[in-house]
């Protein structure tokens, strides 16, 4: 019967025992007096650019016409000699790509001077169709905008120049960015009298193509020969990156 009570007594002993360690060991772990890593934090940019080699044209046919049929038929008509020309100037069935499509109906709205309250009058309709293009050959690009409008084009013209690989380049931003963050960590360390330690943490921010308006000289020329005068300027890519050095203790 002692014996069992003893036994018992001990088990006791060991769970307090146990119980007792944890707690300590989570006290260390919350002891608010432990140090935390000293660091430095910095925002590094970088930015490197290039010449465009592809451009983005959105083309649009807007016709109008007493039926929708008729606008539609018309409408179709002069898209189709668009996009034949398009073909027949080099641009691939993959870079044409329908960007909008839309039949509205035109109103007339008498006046109501008197107070009179007139209803608005349907006077006809109103077929857009537009198509984005991307043209590979940049010497084409003003020739391409010149002859689209002779065929029928009569709204948008907005252009976007890129580039189809620009891969490289941010590959340059990047590493220009990283470069700027730790030079701007020695600086801080310097001015604050410690030193830099290992690389803790890097992360990106991301990238932006920032275009420039800037013609490059040589281009001018070839770009407006007979045709719509084109600027293509440069492609600037921007990259951002957080680094967080450890400061030697």
């Amino acid at each position: 019967m002692n014996s069992t009570r003893t036994a018992r007594t001990l088990s006791i002993a060991a769970l307090a025992a146990a119980f007792a360690g944890i707690a300590a060991a989570g006290a260390h772990a919350q002891d608010p007096a432990k140090k935390r890593e000293a660091i430095i934090t910095v925002a590094g940019e970088g930015r490197s650019s290039i010449a465009p080699d592809m451009a983005i044209l959105q083309l649009s046919v807007v016709k109008d016409a007493k039926t929708a049929r008729e606008a539609l038929d018309a409408n179709n008509k002069t898209m189709a000699e668009v996009l034949a020309a398009l073909k027949d100037g080099g641009i691939a069935e993959r870079d044409l790509q329908t960007s909008g499509f839309s039949v509205n109906p035109q109103y007339n709205y008498p006046p109501n001077n008197d107070g009179g309250n007139r209803p608005p009058e349907l006077i006809g309709y109103q077929v857009a169709n537009g198509v984005s293009v991307r043209v590979r050959d940049l010497a084409k690009l003003g020739d391409i905008v010149d002859k689209s409008v002779t065929l029928g084009v009569n709204q948008g013209g907005g252009i976007q120049f890129t580039n189809d690989k620009p891969e490289g380049t941010i590959t340059e931003a990047r590493k220009a960015a990283v470069a700027d963050a730790i030079e701007k960590a020695k600086v801080l360390a310097e001015a604050a009298g410690v030193s830099l330690g290992n690389i803790v943490e890097i992360t990106e921010q991301g990238f932006r193509p920032e275009p420039v308006p800037m013609m490059r000289a040589g281009m001018a020329k070839e770009y407006a020969a007979d045709s719509v005068p084109m600027a293509t300027g440069e492609n600037s890519y921007n990259v951002t990156v957080n680094v967080t050095f450890a400061i030697k203790q």
